[in-house]
């Protein structure tokens, strides 16, 4: 199976955003077929939502990069569920949130199908994404604009605020090995 370098972030604005983003930080680490390689430092940012369903809270983000050989569907239908095991509401999907994943890179893979579209689609508009993303890997190319992430932030019109914690994710919860898949019967 051949791995792939994918970017995971990570954000949460409901409960104890840090207890959740270790938390998530710590699963991340037991994804099957998967080894966490890097992970940028928490920023705290600014709801940015026009409409205001995301509520006041300012969120905790952050990205991380994996090797994995699971499918990009996998990988989905997996951080999908470990969301709704850290609370969050599917019924109010736009509204203030527990914990939220976004796949956001795939390698150089371009996927544009019901519920998954990679890279994601405005990763490139979002200074909460590209500041942690530039953090852990400020040359990765974005495979549709064909710039780097660095250029994309430094590009950027987004005004929105975003600070950069010294909050150090991982501390709470010890990295543990990754899990396996048991072998097909």
């Amino acid at each position: 199976m051949t791995q792939e370098t994918t970017f995971v972030g990570f954000g949460s604005n409901l409960g104890d955003r840090q207890e959740l983003c270790d938390r998530a930080f710590a699963l991340m680490n037991l994804l099957p077929l998967s080894r966490v390689t890097g992970v940028s430092s928490y920023y705290e940012t600014e709801p940015v939502d026009p409409e205001g369903r995301l509520g006041t809270t300012w969120f905790y983000n952050g990205v991380v990069r994996l090797e994995t050989s699971l499918s990009p569907t996998q990988l989905l239908d997996i951080l999908q569920e470990t969301e709704r095991g850290l609370g969050r509401d599917d019924e109010n999907r736009q509204g203030p949130r527990t914990m939220d994943f976004d796949i956001l890179l795939f390698g150089q893979r371009q996927i544009d199908q019901a519920g998954l579209t990679v890279p994601h689609p405005r990763l490139h508009l979002r200074r909460f994404v590209l500041e942690p993303l530039v953090e852990i890997d400020s040359a990765s190319i974005h495979p549709t604009l064909h710039r780097s992430m660095k250029e994309l932030l430094d590009a950027l019109k987004d005004t929105s605020r975003v600070k950069k914690l010294s909050i150090k994710p991982g501390t709470k919860y010890p990295t543990q090995p990754a899990c396996s898949v048991p072998p097909s019967s």
